[in-house]
């Protein structure tokens, strides 16, 4: 049976993963959650130490996806996902004195830890929209980070077209670089005059008013709104805690 998911306003349609991944926020305003938080045995959790990074995510995330994705397919994306870090260890835990720990997250196309979600949201978008025969817009705001991520995590993507807004003038040259030199006919950067607010707001105002649209597409949220970049991010804290010898 697959896990369901409840808007925390109460007023939106229950949804599998499938769905909340392309609702991105749910229809009265609420943010999708797990109806219930899948738990790991203690024999379990001894069995993921010495798992490698893919492997702990497949494990860990298998169940947040069940009915939606199979095990196997979960596996190749997770590893597709991931295997462009520059560090072996996808996310290093660094030892700074002997009680004091830095898990790194800065090793992804972007040196930015959004990667560790976007990466996967990309990849699990154009399996379910492949399958559906589908094809939705991304569009978000950025005051930097969030854009190159999205936009490195999706340019691959021959289901998603993505659309950036950010502030002209109020990025850094780095990031701006990161947005605007990515090759794909899928990416697409608009430079606002404005804040970041200004942006964000031009975003929410899209998705209250899609008309304008093309037939047969559907906006989706590539920010936190979206249950999946959660769900991939909780897979570093669990690698963290087994690197640091738990749990006891």
């Amino acid at each position: 049976m697959s896990l369901q998911y409840l808007s925390t306003r109460g007023q939106a349609p229950v949804l599998d993963f499938e769905g909340v991944l392309l609702a991105g926020l749910a229809q009265d305003g609420g943010l999708y959650l797990p109806q219930s938080l899948p738990s790991f045995s203690a024999s379990e959790l001894q069995a993921m130490r010495g798992m490698s990074y893919t492997e702990l995510a497949t494990t860990v995330i298998a169940p947040f996806v069940e009915g939606s994705i199979d095990r196997d397919t979960l596996a190749d994306l997770v590893e597709a996902s991931y295997r462009d870090f520059r560090h072996q260890a996808v996310a290093p835990v660094l030892q700074l004195d002997h009680d004091q720990w830095l898990l790194e997250l800065f090793h992804g196309p972007t040196l930015a830890f959004k990667d560790f979600a976007l990466q996967l949201l990309g990849r699990l978008l154009d399996h379910v929209l492949t399958r559906r025969g589908e094809r939705v817009v991304i569009m978000g705001a950025t005051s930097g980070d969030t854009g190159s991520a999205a936009i490195e995590g999706c340019r691959h993507c021959e289901h998603v077209d993505i659309f950036i807004l950010y502030p002209d003038g109020r990025v850094s040259d780095v990031q701006r670089r990161q947005m605007t030199t990515v090759p794909g006919d899928n990416v697409h950067n608009l430079a606002i005059r404005g804040n970041f607010d200004d942006c964000q707001a031009l975003v929410k105002e899209s998705f209250v008013a899609d008309a304008f649209l093309p037939d047969g597409r559907s906006l989706v949220a590539v920010n936190s709104i979206n249950w999946a970049r959660i769900m991939a991010q909780i897979v570093y804290y669990f690698y963290a805690a087994f690197a640091l010898g738990g749990p006891d």
